[in-house]
């Protein structure tokens, strides 16, 4: 896994899966398992899923990346205190998975709660075959 910065400002964490690195067969089994991760979380709260993909398909301008043949959001939250109007700011949280065809890339925007990074980062990590290797 690969901390970068994107578009100069933004702080992620990208994970580039190869497709025989894991037992996941689409962007849809790696959703699904994040999903029961979140589920399984005591204070990660599943929220729903995007369909990116479809979603810029359908409209008239919509552009995709010729390689990309999915992409979904699964969004779901952290918040364990509201210590101000302003964190609704940064919240909820959203992993994207996006599928090509020989791999997938799941990312997500650093948290500015540490607990929360590494329970992400432990979640796309453990999406490999053999975590040890992540």
């Amino acid at each position: 896994m690969r901390q970068k910065i994107i578009q100069e400002k933004y702080p992620i964490f990208v994970l580039e899966l190869q497709k025989d690195e894991t037992d996941m067969q689409s962007a849809d089994d790696i959703v699904a398992r994040l999903k029961s991760n979140i589920e399984a979380d005591r204070v990660a709260r599943y929220i729903g899923v995007f369909d990116h993909y479809n979603h810029t398909k359908a409209l008239p301008d919509g552009s995709i990346a010729p390689e990309i043949e999915d992409a979904k959001n699964i969004l779901f939250c952290f918040g364990v205190a509201l210590p101000s109007a302003e964190m609704l700011a940064l919240r909820p949280r959203s992993i994207g998975v996006a599928e090509l065809a020989d791999r997938f890339i799941v990312s997500f925007l650093e948290a500015p709660m540490p607990v929360a990074n590494i329970a992400m980062e432990n979640w796309v990590r453990a999406l490999r075959a053999d975590p040890v290797t992540a």
